[in-house]
This record gives C-alpha cells, sequence and structure tokens, in this order.
C-alpha cells in the first residue's frame, strides 16, 4: 500500500513541478508535458480506485482514456515544437 502512495505522490509531485517551470519560463513543451503528467496522476488514481476502493465496479475504460489523452497530449506537444 505504501509503494502505491509513493507513486502517486510521485506523479502529482511531477505535474506541480512541470506547471510551475511553465509558469516561470512559459516553455510550451513544460505546459504539454505537465498536461501529460497530468492525466497520468489521473489513471494512477483510477487505479488505485479500481483496484483497492471498488473492487467490483471496471474502471478500465476510464483508465485507458486518461492515459491516452495523456499521451495524446504529449505526443502533440513534441510534434508541435520539432516545427
Amino acid at each position: 500500500m505504501s509503494a502505491t502512495i509513493y507513486v502517486l505522490c510521485a506523479s502529482a509531485i511531477c505535474t506541480v513541478l512541470l506547471g510551475r517551470g511553465y509558469v516561470r519560463t512559459r516553455t510550451r513543451l513544460l505546459l504539454w508535458t505537465g498536461v501529460c503528467f497530468f492525466f497520468l496522476c489521473v489513471n494512477s488514481i483510477l487505479l488505485v480506485a479500481d483496484r483497492l476502493i471498488w473492487s467490483g465496479t471496471d474502471l478500465s475504460l476510464a483508465r485507458g482514456v486518461t492515459g491516452l489523452v495523456g499521451l495524446a497530449a504529449l505526443v502533440v506537444g513534441l510534434v508541435w515544437e520539432a516545427r
């Protein structure tokens, strides 16, 4: 259980640090990476909710969608910055 909390805290801290970095420098790649980490953090929270809190429900579709949105945001940011 403690490992799960550490992973959730690490992804939330990364999201906050990337957001602060974007506000300070206005580098768009930091914004897209922060958005990606935000959705991956939501994905992790849904995983904990799916496995530990509501073990009778299936949140795999919501987890898949949030993971896909996060990675799509990162790909869009990388393509946009490559131009």
